[in-house]
């Protein structure tokens, strides 16, 4: 499912942007600074023994971050001094004033650049015409990559880097669980100017990150076209999917129903295809042509023609987002690789931790006893493709034919599933008032992609729930994923509207509003007036977080190596990216799937969208499904309404401080495990 996707990655490039006047090519080496540190301590100097050691703390913080920030054009030696001493403010009331204006204009700002961008992009995602040239110059215009250069030209970017200290990730570990809340909003806005990118180098990147959502939004496969080796066609002759959520999706709907297996072995070898770019483009979005995926034959009407292979194209997505995200490395003192950015900045969890979690997982027992377990339940060898196993919830022996007769006749449109939002909140726990005040903010359009949830940026303002309905109303697996987005919208709306400071809206990272997510979807047939009774249920809905644990800590192991290995050769081609992306996913594969699931040198782990269009998100998913346990654990036998208001009114703390305030202890996966433990020992 396709949740925050280009949308988290744009959000963290409109902070970064900086010195307007044309930069040279970056080599990677860190801008070099203008302001020398003897200068530096001539004014932390200065300022202390003017204003008292109460200060002293901030004044050495704040003297070294606007120096660090400074260059020529900004003024001479002595006008940094001069600037130093005559901003620097002491006082805590006058400190207070100058917060509050900066949070209620910085409000002001990003709102009103967000609506712009959430308008011009409109025509790429949401159904409609077929995209126009000048469609994706306007939708990949970033209208804010000046603004922060701006900033810095009129002062308020140093202004505010003087007055509110950066904390590192370890500081904030160590000082934040002691912080009041307005410590927690000082050292976020302590956050809003820590580096300083060209806006040249902001605008290409938004566009690069534009054009790949556009490609993977745009990138499905006709299922009615796929033949097998005898002709015949298995699929709904108007079914049309989305790669990867969308084949996924029906991959694991055929876990019940008929020729489920032939179906699924089916479109296994399309995902193959996909990753090894032997597909033909010919049937890339495209029903001209009949086509054997297992067999890579081209048809038309019956004919066997040539088919085209797709050049490598895929991995020339990806490496033109590695190339933009470098870019900005030389420009980030704090933060000096896109990687690090992605986990210390962006998760503030250290990749090094993530990696090591996720490995633990993967090479737990408990995984070759719960496939077991899934063995004996479809009483047959697993194959590489169970890593999307679906049996541990109800539906999974419900047709889907069945839910979809009953999903498109509630929401034959995207304004039926819209004026039933109210009810759904309500049914989760909600007021009918708080229900309404929530989803007055909230709207639904028709996706042209698989969908996606996009919240404001100033209250009051609309959060937007893009889902596909096609013209038979919302199937089922468009309903599973609207729920999930709107679980997104909810907590976008109640962060940003319910949270006291403005700085802090929002959750620690995405992977927290994925768990929110998986929270409403997991609970989609109770929705739908069909309560799971299965006294079971506990039992099984562990072992189905587990399970979808295990497959996407696989994936995100696989995205890390990938990273790492771009930035060892950042002069690859494409065709190299490609080999080095199937030899990452073949090696996790070995390590940690084929002595449970079969296979040897599986690329599989390598098919998802995530990877090709936003980068380095695929980690928020498995820490997400972690997260999303242990606030199940919390709400047991409470108000999921109430405790998701006292939880994540929090905002925008750190992953591990917010977690000890939920649910009173860390991110861990003991309590998967131990849960996937119980339910085996139950089940059995």
């Amino acid at each position: 499912m396709r949740n925050l996707i280009i949308v988290t990655a744009m959000a963290s490039l409109f902070a970064l942007a900086g010195c307007g006047k044309k930069q040279p090519a970056t080599t990677g080496d860190p801008v070099k600074a203008f302001i020398e540190q003897s200068t530096i301590e001539k004014v932390t100097g200065m300022l202390t023994d003017s204003l008292g050691e109460a200060s002293a703390f901030r004044i050495e913080r704040g003297v070294q971050q606007v120096a660090a920030l400074w260059r020529e054009s900004d003024g001479s030696t002595a006008d940094f001094e001069s600037f130093c001493k005559s901003n620097f403010v002491a006082g805590e009331a006058e400190l207070e004033i100058l917060y509050r204006k900066l949070e209620r204009n910085f409000e002001i700002l990003n709102g009103h650049f967000h609506k712009m961008d959430v308008l011009l992009k409109e025509p790429l995602h949401i159904e409609g015409p077929e995209i126009q040239p000048v469609d994706m110059m306007f939708g990949s215009y970033n209208a804010s990559a000046h603004i922060t250069d701006d900033f810095f030209n009129n002062k308020i970017a140093f202004i505010t880097a003087l007055n509110f200290p950066f904390y590192s990730l370890r500081e904030k570990s160590a000082l934040g669980p002691d912080w009041s809340r307005r410590d927690w909003a000082y050292a976020r806005m302590g956050d809003r100017f820590t580096s300083r990118v060209p806006a040249e180098i902001i605008q290409e990147a938004s566009r690069i990150l534009t054009e790949a959502d556009a490609y993977i939004s745009d990138y499905n496969i006709y299922m009615g076209k796929l033949v097998d080796e005898d002709g015949q066609t298995w699929f709904p002759a108007d079914m049309k999917l989305i790669t990867h959520w969308g084949l996924r999706d029906e991959l694991k709907s055929n876990y019940a129903g008929d020729n489920g297996l032939l179906k699924q072995r089916m479109i296994y070898s399309v995902m193959k295809r996909i990753i090894d770019q032997s597909i033909p483009q010919q049937v890339i979005n495209k029903g001209d042509y009949t086509w054997d995926p297992v067999e890579n034959k081209l048809f038309d009407n019956g004919t066997e023609v040539e088919g085209t292979p797709e050049p490598d194209r895929r991995y020339d997505v990806l490496l033109k987002n590695f190339h933009a995200m470098k870019a900005i490395d030389a420009y980030n003192p704090n933060f000096p690789t896109y990687i690090v950015r992605a986990f210390e900045e962006g998760m503030e969890i250290p990749q090094e931790d993530v990696e090591r979690l996720f490995t633990e997982f993967v090479s737990s027992p408990q995984v070759k006893e719960v496939a077991a377990f899934i063995r004996q339940r479809l009483g047959r060898p697993l194959e590489p493709f169970d890593i999307w196993y679906n049996g541990f919830k109800s539906r999974g022996s419900i047709p889907e034919d069945q839910l979809t007769v009953i999903t498109s006749k509630k929401y034959p449109t995207p304004a039926a599933f819209e004026a039933d939002l109210l009810n759904i909140l309500v049914k989760l726990g909600w007021t009918t008032e708080k229900s309404k005040q929530i989803t007055s903010l909230i709207s639904v359009d028709p996706s042209r992609g698989a969908g996606h949830a996009w919240g404001a940026e100033m209250r009051n303002d609309i959060a937007r729930l893009r889902t596909r309905i096609g013209p038979g109303g919302m199937d089922y697996k468009g309903y599973n994923i609207a729920v999930h987005e709107f679980g997104h919208n909810v907590e976008q709306t109640v962060t940003l509207n319910d949270v006291d400071y403005y700085m802090l809206q929002g959750v620690p990272n995405t992977a927290f509003t994925e768990a929110v997510a998986f929270l409403f979807q997991k609970r989609d047939l109770e929705l739908l007036g069909m309560p799971d009774t299965d006294p079971s249920k506990e039992h099984l809905l562990a072992l189905d977080n587990f399970w979808s644990s295990y497959e996407i800590m696989g994936v995100s192991l696989v995205d890390m190596k990938v990273w790492k290995w771009m930035y060892e050769n950042p002069g690859a081609t494409p065709a190299q990216l490609k080999e080095a992306v199937t030899s990452a996913a073949k090696e996790v594969w070995n390590n940690y799937y084929a002595g449970i699931l079969g296979g040897t040198d599986e690329p599989i782990l390598a098919i998802y969208s995530h990877m090709i269009d936003n980068p380095l998100y695929l980690s928020n998913y498995p820490m997400g499904h972690l997260i999303d346990f242990q606030i199940e654990q919390q709400v047991k036998g409470k108000s999921l309404a109430a405790e998701f208001d006292r939880m994540y009114t929090q905002g925008r703390l750190i992953p591990q401080v917010w977690m000890r305030g939920a649910v009173g202890q860390e991110i861990s996966i003991q309590p998967t495990l131990n849960a996937a433990a119980e339910a085996l020992k139950a089940l059995k």
